[in-house]
């Protein structure tokens, strides 16, 4: 990895960058290529580097219409857990963690993963029962997970509102260890950089605009920058997985909706662990550089704008200082809303689909920030042997017209109202 000194990064500052080597090359795009993939997120990079370093597959291309980066990688709030009840989600995303704690000595790239766990608090005795079936499914399986009291709580997390009389109350709390934080950037770069280094062409400013379809089967794709033809074509596009497809004339049982977050001024470290609540879907952690970063449910209509609502940030601003009334004094920095495709059952879409030779990975709902590493490990498996993996093989598309949905609510579905 190349070093630079506090006087080297100066002097490029001043100069625009412009002596920097490129952490990967900017290619023209082949007019062929074995494998073509559709979007430069987390899960398609990740898909890249794993079919170049675990199956040989290194005539690869990423298309990305923006930049590196600059999608829903870009605009999550960096969560990585695995604190699932049904065990095929259970074993898919406890996979993706043990990925996650190896992955910056993998790629030779600091993704900044902070294993400073998740708590997530309950507010009555029933919510405590749920969270004790979890952690006992849990610790069945061999995963880590404990139950706190609310006194262990108050007494790990001081800033908390400990108070009786408040609209939620702590009665206790679950708390997965291992899960924690990584920062999103490093993981884009990270991946980017070591795909490219194995032979794998990240082609960006390129949006696909049509498919080549013949006989059933896919061809190729349409770009701004001309045809290019594959014998295998993967859509990773979150977010924006239901018009990519309709490329393709097919229609998907997915919904899009923002999810918005922000963050505060920073400040000296007060939090350090990752909160959730079970009274509203929220949650809040203290970033690297010290800003309180907070989200909540979704804005309940369909946009891809990126942009989100005044009322949603009122309302995360006001679950917030609920939990945290030391944090009222706070100035709000900047809010932001990513993309997300809503499965009807909450879980992903993994695997093959009705047109030969073309795959989907999509409708992350909550979940595509924390599976990057499984996700691509497992589409990667798929593409390079022409079936689904066994951990993602559940997430097949066919499941909804065969009623093997994956159903655990709080994870993935639409929110309910409380």
């Amino acid at each position: 990895m190349q070093k630079y000194s506090a006087l080297s990064l100066l002097r490029n500052a001043f100069t625009g960058n412009a002596n920097w080597s490129p952490a990967w090359r900017s290619p023209e795009p082949k007019p062929h290529y074995d494998t073509i993939i559709i979007g430069g997120g987390g899960h398609g990079l990740a898909t890249a580097y794993y079919l170049a370093k675990n199956h040989g597959i290194t005539d690869v291309a990423v298309l990305e219409k923006g930049w590196i980066g600059g999608g829903n990688t870009g605009r999550n709030t960096t969560i990585v857990r695995s604190d699932y009840l049904l065990e095929e989600n259970s074993r898919f995303y406890h996979f993706s963690l043990g990925l996650w704690e190896g992955l910056t000595e993998e790629l030779g790239f600091n993704v900044m993963f902070s294993q400073r766990g998740t708590v997530t608090l309950a507010h009555s005795e029933g919510q405590l029962n749920q969270l004790a079936r979890l952690a006992n499914a849990m610790l069945l399986r061999g995963i880590e997970a404990e139950l706190l009291t609310r006194e262990e709580v108050l007494r790990e997390i001081p800033v908390l509102n400990g108070s009786r009389e408040t609209r939620w109350p702590i009665a206790g709390a679950f708390r997965q260890p291992r899960a924690g934080t990584a920062r999103h950037d490093s993981v884009v770069w990270g991946y980017a950089r070591a795909a490219d280094s194995l032979g794998v062409d990240i082609v960006q400013g390129c949006e696909v605009t049509g498919m080549l379809i013949d006989k059933g089967r896919i061809r190729g794709v349409e770009t701004g920058r001309g045809t290019i033809t594959a014998s295998k074509v993967a859509m990773v596009v979150a977010g924006h997985t239901s018009p990519v497809a309709a490329l393709a004339g097919l229609r998907l049982p997915v919904e899009t909706h923002l999810l918005q977050a922000m963050v505060t001024e920073p400040v000296k470290p007060v939090l350090d662990t990752v909160v959730m609540s079970m009274a509203f879907d929220g949650y809040v952690s203290q970033t690297n550089k010290g800003e309180i970063l907070m989200g909540a449910e979704l804005d309940m209509y369909p946009s891809f704008s990126q942009r989100g609502n005044l009322p949603r940030i009122e309302e995360i601003a006001r679950y917030t200082l609920t939990m945290f009334p030391a944090f009222s004094r706070l100035r709000l920095m900047r809010t932001w809303a990513g993309v997300n495709d809503m499965t009807m059952d909450g879980s992903p879409l993994i695997g093959l689909t009705p047109v030969d030779g073309l795959y989907i990975n999509g409708g992350w709902c909550y979940g595509g920030f924390k599976t990057i590493p499984g996700s691509g490990w497992a589409f990667a498996d798929t593409l390079a042997n022409e079936r689904p993996h066994e951990l993602v093989e559940p997430y097949a598309l066919d499941r909804f017209s065969s009623g093997r949905t994956i159903n655990e609510n709080g994870h993935g579905p639409l929110p309910q109202h409380h």
